[in-house]
């Protein structure tokens, strides 16, 4: 029997890329009809290097197990104890040809998920050295344009990076990441990454990308670095979108999306840190012996500057009486030397108090 000619007809069927992927399956199917003896260990074993040449090859589990039940059913006529026309003999070649075409069959299956398993971690390791490597800046600018295309990314426009920190680590297997991509997906964004690294969600978005449409939970906040051209300027955003999450803690801001250019007075102000520290020691220090420590007097300063140096509506942000804001007020200016009424003495003030905030203080001696 031409088997070659019934491999070709299978794999026509099955739309298999061709009879290959079959190996000698048909003649070890006739041989164990004819002799009683089931596919031995090392057929089995090339047939599992067959499964995983399949998946190599892209070709789909269900596509290659078709191909084998349409050669074995093609096959069957021609099988010696079904020629012969014996019926005893065709019931046990029967009970023969299922066992070996079943052992066959789930060392194929067997093949083909090991390969693709090992495809699947191959893809994982390469998909997480990319990110470091875009991330943090350490890869071949040449090579990571070459293999952002197959992540998604088209390196050679313009990005930023958001960075989302819930009250627990983001791992790889979290639902919020397939939730943020569907979420960027039905906002009309393209070219857009989605990954995780030290415990929270990244997000690598061209500069049109809405970031609200990322998926918060309570207690979340998005940082969102500025938007710059090439791999490096993905860099340079992540850092920044770093840096807005760590001044946004010692803030205590609440807003739901922080944006680094929102920030970049506070990031020029602590650049010199020992500057920063003389404003401080020379200015705010003394609050800390007022009567209530220096965070009353503090937020007496922030409310009046935002408020326009109107004292009414500063009362009504700290849920004080006038009288209790203008005490304060003239308490700073017995303390300090610095009059908040006077426009170049509110700024002296103000400009201490952006600073304190980025560090910590007073909760923490600045540095």
């Amino acid at each position: 029997m031409d088997w070659a000619e019934v491999a070709a007809a299978a794999a026509t069927e099955s739309g298999s890329p061709g009879a290959e992927l079959l190996g000698d399956f048909l003649p070890r199917l006739a041989e164990a009809s004819g002799t009683g003896n089931r596919i031995g260990l090392a057929d089995l074993a090339r047939f599992r290097a067959l499964g995983a040449q399949a998946a190599d090859q892209g070709v789909a589990f269900a596509t290659v197990i078709d191909l084998y039940l349409s050669a074995a059913w093609r096959a069957w006529r021609h099988l010696p104890p079904v020629a012969a026309d014996d019926p005893e003999a065709i019931r046990r070649a029967g009970e023969i040809v299922l066992h070996a075409v079943d052992d066959t069959v789930v060392a194929v299956g067997d093949g083909h998920a090991a390969a693709r398993r090992a495809a699947v971690r191959l893809e994982v390791s390469n998909r997480r050295e990319f990110v470091d490597d875009l991330l943090t800046g350490t890869g071949d600018p040449m090579q990571l344009l070459d293999q952002a295309e197959g992540f998604g990314l088209d390196l050679a426009g313009s990005h930023a990076v958001a960075v989302v920190r819930g009250a627990r680590p983001i791992q790889d297997t979290s639902p919020r990441l397939a939730q943020a991509t569907a979420a960027l997906i039905a906002a009309g964004s393209s070219d857009f990454l989605i990954t995780t690294r030290h415990g929270a969600l990244v997000a690598v978005l061209p500069g049109t990308a809405p970031v609200e449409a990322l998926p918060r939970q309570h207690q979340a906040t998005v940082a969102v670095g500025r938007t710059h051209p090439g791999a490096a300027g993905v860099t340079r955003s992540y850092e920044e979108a770093l840096d807005t999450l760590d001044l946004a803690d010692r803030l205590g801001l609440r807003d739901p999306v922080v944006r680094a250019d929102q920030l970049l007075v506070y990031r020029v102000l602590i650049r010199d840190r020992e500057a920063i520290t003389d404003l401080i020691d020379a200015v705010l220090e003394p609050l800390r012996s007022a009567r209530g420590g220096a965070r009353p007097l503090l937020d007496t300063i922030d409310a009046y500057v935002d408020s326009g140096a109107v004292a009414t509506i500063a009362a009504r942000r700290l849920h004080l009486s006038v009288r209790a804001v203008t005490y304060r007020l003239r308490r700073i200016h017995q303390l300090t030397g610095y009059q908040p009424t006077r426009p170049q003495d509110r700024f002296v003030l103000h400009a201490a108090l952006l600073g304190a905030r980025a560090l910590g203080w007073p909760d923490d001696p600045p540095p």
